[in-house]
């Protein structure tokens, strides 16, 4: 363990802190730390403020996981400069403020392109690594930390630790997917992968329920690059699970007549205005007149019937940007779910192995719609294992669901998504701490392979023995985990 820097002075706000999907917010202290001094100094800070502390990347997880109720919050997004890139190797050393987005507008100009990203391209680094995200491939590549090659991790006593798979390698695979309960991200370093054009080739698919969804996806998950479906979730009977598979591949070196173009930011970058005329920026506010079942069953039903035609055509060439950050394609568009107290969206993700997958996602669709509880999206993905301790990937496949949450639906909707939990669990399924907002004590137990969350606890004791870091999330989930 290295000695900290000496302290600098952090700025510091008063300001409302709310999840990802709006449903939960409340007033606090933010310390906003720009350099590693900083990020020390408003460690020392929060200690003398005697609370526990909650960190937080960009706050773009669904639910509690970056917020802190109960104490100050370490918002680490000033934090945001490229430390080094190696065109060699491809490896990119950042500092934990940095996001996706910035990433990939490094990356691509110079031929590389992140190996892991998330739907949107606001997360951070920190923020991506202590989630342990997934992509559209991580049936072929893993999650992000299977990408990360090290890391520093400010302890909560205020040192410092570099962790990889050589060194440290405990708290490397803990801390990674950690949700920040064992340290601080200080500085990240991560493989990328080397690109010959900055567009896919992009195949779609119409599949009519949910079976043939699956069998598509394992006819040619050894091929792909990127697989992705998109489920109808009012569908039902026959049709329940159909919707539309996209199925993605980098082009081959010598395909693209022209890469530079292509590679660049201007090529990539996503028009700011519909029609050339409609600004993007404000289309949440027409689409609050279909957020609503009826508005969403007719959107659902056109989409299908859209993807059915698209299958009938060639395949098509879409850029990085536009097949992987489709949640940016309309800024804000969660707004369209309310911006009053009480309103707002939760996903609900559950990661089910390939044995009970089927059956099981089948029995949700079904049993949310006869609860009235339908889901607004859906979006279907198949995983993989990897190696770290709270894990949530498999080999089998996830179902992310979007319910909308209003004052008067909340208290019934937790208690369908309880049953729904159950139902997950006793088919040996686990969850996704970037996406939650519904889990309650007990689960963590019933969720992990064996002797995985005994040896997080135990590094949570080493490392944090008076568990200075805690979030809303990590009181609500593991509250008298032992």
């Amino acid at each position: 363990m290295g000695a900290a820097p000496k302290s600098a002075h952090p700025a510091r706000a008063f300001r409302y802190v709310e999840a990802w999907g709006m449903t939960v917010g409340a007033y606090g202290d933010v310390f906003l730390p720009r350099s590693r001094a900083e990020l020390v100094a408003a460690l020392q800070l929060a200690r003398e403020d005697g609370r526990p502390l909650g960190l937080r990347g960009t706050g773009n997880s669904y639910g509690d996981a970056s917020m802190n109720s109960r104490g100050p919050v370490l918002d680490i997004s000033q934090m945001r400069r490229i430390l080094d890139f190696d065109p060699e190797t491809g490896i990119v050393e950042v500092e934990p403020g940095v996001t996706v987005r910035q990433l990939w507008r490094f990356l691509l100009p110079r031929g590389f392109w992140p190996k892991v990203v998330s739907g949107t391209s606001h997360p951070s680094m920190a923020g991506i690594a202590a989630m342990n995200i997934h992509g559209k491939n991580n049936f072929a590549v893993g999650t992000v930390g299977d990408a990360i090659v090290d890391f520093d991790l400010l302890l909560p006593n205020g040192e410092f630790l570099t962790c990889s798979r050589e060194e440290n390698a405990d708290i490397f695979h803990a801390a990674i997917g950690g949700f920040g309960m064992l340290g601080i991200f200080a500085r990240l370093r991560l493989g990328t992968k080397k690109v010959y054009s900055g567009i896919l080739e992009v195949h779609a698919f119409a599949n009519h329920n949910l079976a043939e969804m699956m069998e598509y996806f394992e006819e040619h998950r050894a091929t792909s690059d990127y697989l992705v479906g998109w489920v109808d979730c009012f569908a039902s009977g026959d049709s329940l699970g159909r919707g539309q598979i996209h199925r993605a591949h980098y082009l081959p070196e010598g395909r693209d007549p022209d890469p530079d173009t292509t590679c660049s930011l201007a090529y990539q970058d996503v028009k700011p205005n519909l029609f050339g005329i409609i600004p993007k920026s404000e289309l949440w506010r027409p689409m609050r007149l279909i957020n609503n079942d009826l508005g969403f069953r007719l959107l659902n039903f056109a989409k299908f019937q859209q993807s059915r035609i698209e299958a009938m055509g060639d395949p098509v060439l879409w850029t990085h940007n536009e097949f992987a950050f489709l949640l940016d394609y309309i800024p804000n568009w969660k707004w369209s779910y309310g911006r009053r107290p009480g309103r707002g969206l939760i996903q609900f993700q559950p990661f089910l192995p390939k044995e009970s997958a089927y059956d099981t996602y089948c029995e949700i669709l079904r049993r949310s719609q006869r609860a009235g509880f339908v889901p607004y999206l859906g979006v279907f993905k198949r995983h993989r294992p990897d190696p770290f301790l709270l894990t949530y990937a498999q080999d089998g496949w996830s179902f992310a669901l979007d319910f909308k949450v209003t004052p008067s639906n909340k208290e019934r909707l937790w208690r369908h998504c309880g049953e729904l939990v159950e139902l997950v669990l006793d088919a040996g399924g686990r969850f996704y701490f970037a996406k939650d907002l519904v889990l309650g004590p007990g689960v963590v137990e019933r969720m992990y392979p064996e002797g995985h969350l005994e040896r997080f606890l135990e590094l949570k004791e080493r490392l944090d023995p008076d568990e200075f870091l805690q979030t809303d999330l990590w009181r609500r989930v593991f509250a008298g985990v032992r």
